[in-house]
């Protein structure tokens, strides 16, 4: 029994569904097409990889409004310098890949540009990058 033998017939799913009778009849050399039958195209090599790329995308965006909101937050104590940026990088970049945690990355990105409000009151106040509690 060869592949020739049967008549594919491809799902919405992506799957293949393979159906026929089990022993080989007078057209079991003929093309797809022939002896009434419709021409089948082929199932995708790659069949469900869209949906696979758009929940990995997905993932990847809901990861970076929650790494946006956590070095936001952590940057209101310590390296704000560097961690206020990056906060507002990611969190601009979950928001273009349309997270599901868009509260998240508001907030990251609020508290990216609070970590930079601090940063310029550090340095007008104090004239250093560190907080000062001494007086």
């Amino acid at each position: 029994m060869t592949l020739t033998d049967f008549a594919r017939r491809v799902t919405d799913s992506g799957t293949c569904t393979v159906t026929g009778s089990g022993a080989a009849g007078p057209d079991a050399g003929a093309a797809p097409g022939a002896a009434g039958q419709a021409p089948v195209p082929a199932p995708s090599p790659v069949a469900g990889t869209d949906a696979a790329v758009s929940r990995a995308v997905g993932r990847e965006a809901d990861g970076l409004a929650v790494a946006s909101f956590v070095l936001g937050l952590v940057g209101l104590l310590v390296f704000n310098v560097l961690l206020g940026p990056t906060a507002i990088v990611m969190a601009l970049l979950a928001l273009a890949r349309r997270t599901r945690r868009r509260g998240r990355a508001l907030l990251g990105l609020a508290l990216g540009v609070a970590d930079l409000v601090v940063l310029a009151v550090l340095v007008t106040g104090n004239g250093a990058v560190a907080w000062d509690f001494g007086g």
